[in-house]
């Protein structure tokens, strides 16, 4: 008996040690969500750009939607908006926002100042929809199926590598063609 009573504090320390080394190699970006291969989240927000409108999970039904959640005070976001005018222009993809958590007057004057990628942009700012996307921080960008179903999500600045690497292949595979 006084074995296991020096044995079990070792036990629990290689156990502890095991899990502390596997954690270095993994990567801190990479948040596995629990919506993936689930419907999105329905939602109606009013429409960052005229408020008397409302946008739906539902307006992104249809085709492959990309839907990235950002704000005026987020560094990342910033970072990321001239890709986000590149993708705009050439991806084919429609590309809609959510304002996560900030001033109407703001978000409306970042577009006016740095570019409008958007076709439409719900304006969240309790950020209540979004925590019902599973959103905790900005930017993350979502992409959907045709039928509404989220494929993949990426925490962080949308990247030109992170759009080949991940989301490119995603949205030639729904599209029924090869990457």
């Amino acid at each position: 008996m006084k074995t296991l009573k020096y044995l079990l504090p070792v036990i629990a320390f290689v156990v502890l040690a095991g899990f502390f080394y596997k954690g270095l190699f993994l990567d801190p970006r990479t948040v596995p969500s629990p919506l993936i291969g689930k419907p999105a989240p329905q939602f109606q927000l009013q429409d960052l750009r005229q408020p008397e409108a409302t946008f739906a999970q539902s307006d992104m039904l249809g085709r492959p939607a990309v839907l990235n959640v950002w704000a005026t005070w987020c560094s990342g976001c910033r970072q990321e908006h001239p890709f986000l005018m590149q993708l705009a222009r050439s991806s084919g993809v429609p590309l809609y926002g959510m304002n996560y958590r900030d001033e109407r007057d703001k978000a409306l004057d970042w577009l006016r100042r740095l570019g409008d990628p958007y076709e439409r942009v719900a304006f969240d700012p309790d950020g209540m929809v979004s925590l019902d996307w599973g959103v905790y921080g900005s930017p993350e960008t979502f992409l959907i199926d045709p039928a509404g179903t989220i494929v993949y999500k990426h925490l962080g600045p949308m990247t030109p590598g992170v759009w080949q690497e991940e989301f490119l292949p995603r949205i030639a595979q729904m599209q029924g063609a090869r990457p």
